[in-house]
């Protein structure tokens, strides 16, 4: 697309653009050496955690009021809550947030309250939301047990050989998960104070709860179901008690000594509702823990307070280290040389849950989190294994990326590809059962997060870790990835343009004569997707309606990653210094850029994410590689 106007970056411009944001991502290193910044959802994740502490009762010690203040300050024009920013407002997301805030003494009557409602009637009410939502209202008796999916407690006594088990599950399904067996199978219903009712959040009569039908296949789960249920109420469940007391063990063995549980907020929630369930106190050392990691992702202002789903200290670090460095930072500064340190002590050397289809790897990744060695990821190490690269190396760190390398390689799924936490983790009809309706039961290799281990094994050179045989089976997998439109699908960024972006990337690196088509196709498709001022934005929606590929208000870490492809691809110098100068022209005078839109994904259509130092590493790094191409 042509851009209204012609930009040719000053170049006294951008190396003050690049100085101000070095200083400014430097500003906020902490004394540790990482960089941290806050990781903003959808308000269900601050419902739910008004809830559980309703539950538990521990919301005397907590600042409600303050949760209560943001979930109304988050309400938009229309009445209800959104899923991502200016999405027009989203179901499930509005019901958990009306329940909080009655849960938090709002009475219905109030004004903002009965907006609320009017949209979540007319959106179809509770009966139409997602099944995490109305497990959550089953909780409190606003919600019939009987309209929740069963699964059989048995499930965890399955052998990791069976074809069903807990461990072809995500591992984000599987955290959450195990927990929900026990919960599931106790029905627990809890007196909260205040104790409410949300009968007027139902359209027509309160009916009893059934799971809704599709008129095909996958009614043969909801046929099930129903057998399930005529087997738990006749007490013939096989193996109950020893599966419950199989996810029991699950659970407390998995519990970092921090107190999280799979570094998510879904799983710490799960898992306290499933202890909550086992009847333990809330003076058990094992609750304790848990309600202090929870306080951990919370965020407080002298107004307000949220709770973050995740936090991302590992991740952000790398990604600001190889920003600093890319613009030019010496290698051996200060700033990186700590964050390295800091880096080196978060390896994760112990085996964890990927090991169970990973049989012949050792341990050797990175996790995103501050503590979480069940679940390093693909992604992170490699982003880790690059910043280490830059910076003035040690032997500890030498070693330490071998060890990366290997743990990688051994990760490598059967199609060729790489998946975030497990290998081979692709049994997609599991994602067609009542209780998948997120569609995230899986954890299959995608195109940006093998793109991103392609873009290490470029960055890093020839290694023992990776035969040419599997080099070649990912090209290939990343080939028969692209869309008809030149362009790759985004797993865990919004959406065309971050995958697109990083396969250009990793092929300009290994393969620019081989794939030289792919790379024409996707840079072509950059630049038709470029908006008229110069940037490129692509909306969340476009998971849900693939014709907004590429289509989007712009923002500057989308724009970012467009430039990062398109350099790499070597083409479109026009399309390339317009975005630079969309990039300059939209700094803050103190280095920052501003940016409300969501450009991370959790789970595509379902689950977006507001990494709030995307929109400063990202620029940078794209200002400081287009400098560097001109040198």
């Amino acid at each position: 697309m042509q851009t209204d106007y012609q930009a040719i970056p000053n170049q006294a411009e951008l190396e003050q653009a690049i100085q101000l944001s070095q200083q400014y991502l430097l500003s906020l290193q902490h004394a540790d050496g990482y960089w941290w910044g806050n990781l903003e959802s959808n308000v269900s994740i601050t419902a739910e955690v008004v809830l559980l502490h309703k539950i538990w009762g521990t919301d005397q010690t907590r600042p409600m009021a303050k949760m209560a203040a943001y979930l109304q300050s988050q309400q938009r024009s229309h009445g209800g809550w959104e899923l991502f920013y200016h999405d027009g407002g989203e179901l499930s997301t509005s019901v958990e947030a009306y329940m909080a805030l009655r849960l938090l003494g709002i009475p219905a009557g109030d004004p903002d309250m009965q907006r609320a409602r009017a949209f979540i009637l007319a959106k179809g009410g509770v009966s139409k939301t997602r099944i995490f939502t109305k497990f959550h209202l089953a909780l409190i008796g606003c919600y019939d047990w009987r309209g929740i999916p069963s699964i059989p407690a048995g499930v965890m006594l399955l052998p990791d050989w069976f074809p069903v088990n807990v461990y072809e599950m995500s591992s984000w399904a599987r955290g959450s998960t195990v927990p929900l067996l026990i919960v599931f199978d106790r029905q627990p219903v809890y007196v909260t104070a205040p104790a409410i009712r949300l009968d007027e959040l139902y359209v027509g009569d309160v009916a009893p709860a059934e799971l809704p039908r599709s008129g095909d296949w996958r009614d043969l789960f909801v046929e099930l179901d129903g057998w399930l249920k005529r087997i738990a109420d006749w007490n013939l469940t096989p193996l109950r008690a020893e599966g419950l007391r199989a996810a029991e063990r699950w659970i407390l063995e998995r519990q970092e000594d921090t107190g999280d549980w799979g570094g998510i907020i879904p799983a710490m929630l799960n898992s306290m509702l499933a202890l909550r369930a086992l009847d333990y106190s809330v003076n058990d050392p094992v609750i304790v823990r848990g309600l202090a990691a929870i306080n951990q992702f919370g965020v407080e202002t002298q107004t307000e307070y949220w709770t973050q789903p995740c936090v991302s200290p590992v991740w952000d670090t790398a990604l600001v280290m190889r920003s600093l460095t890319d613009s030019g930072l010496s290698a051996d500064h200060p700033a990186l040389k700590q964050a390295a340190d800091w880096l080196l002590q978060k390896q994760i050397l112990s085996y964890g849950d990927w090991a169970v289809k990973n049989k012949t790897g050792r341990p050797g990744g990175w996790a995103f989190e501050f503590e979480n060695q069940f679940y390093p990821d693909v992604d992170d190490t490699a982003v880790v294994v690059m910043a280490l690269q830059t910076v003035q190396r040690s032997q500890p760190q030498q070693i330490a990326i071998e060890r990366a390398l290997h743990w990688i390689a051994s990760m490598q799924c059967s199609e060729g590809g790489w998946a975030a936490f497990d290998l081979d983790n692709n049994q997609d009809w599991l994602n067609a059962m009542p209780y998948g309706d997120l569609k995230a039961m899986i954890d299959p290799n995608t195109a940006d997060v093998t793109a991103r281990v392609l873009e290490m094994v470029g960055r890093v050179g020839q290694t023992p870790a990776f035969s040419r045989a599997a080099l070649d089976r990912a090209l290939s997998y990343l080939r028969q990835q692209q869309e008809p439109e030149g362009c790759w699908f985004g797993r865990w960024g919004v959406n065309y343009i971050y995958g697109t972006s990083g396969v250009l990337v990793a092929l300009a690196l290994l393969a620019p004569q081989t794939y030289c088509d792919c790379i024409e196709r996707g840079a072509a498709w950059l630049t038709g997707c470029q908006n008229a001022d110069g940037g490129w934005g692509e909306t969340c929606q476009s998971y849900v309606e693939p014709q907004l590929k590429g289509q989007g208000s712009s923002t500057p870490s989308q724009t970012a990653w467009a430039l990062l492809g398109l350099m790499a691809a070597g083409q479109f110098e026009q399309a390339t210094e317009q975005g630079i100068a969309y990039l300059l022209k939209r700094q803050n005078p103190d280095g920052s850029w501003g940016e409300p839109e969501f450009t991370g994904t959790g789970f595509p259509g379902h689950f977006y994410l507001n990494y709030q130092l995307y929109r400063q590493h990202f620029p940078l790094t794209a200002l400081g590689r287009y400098r560097g191409s001109k040198a």
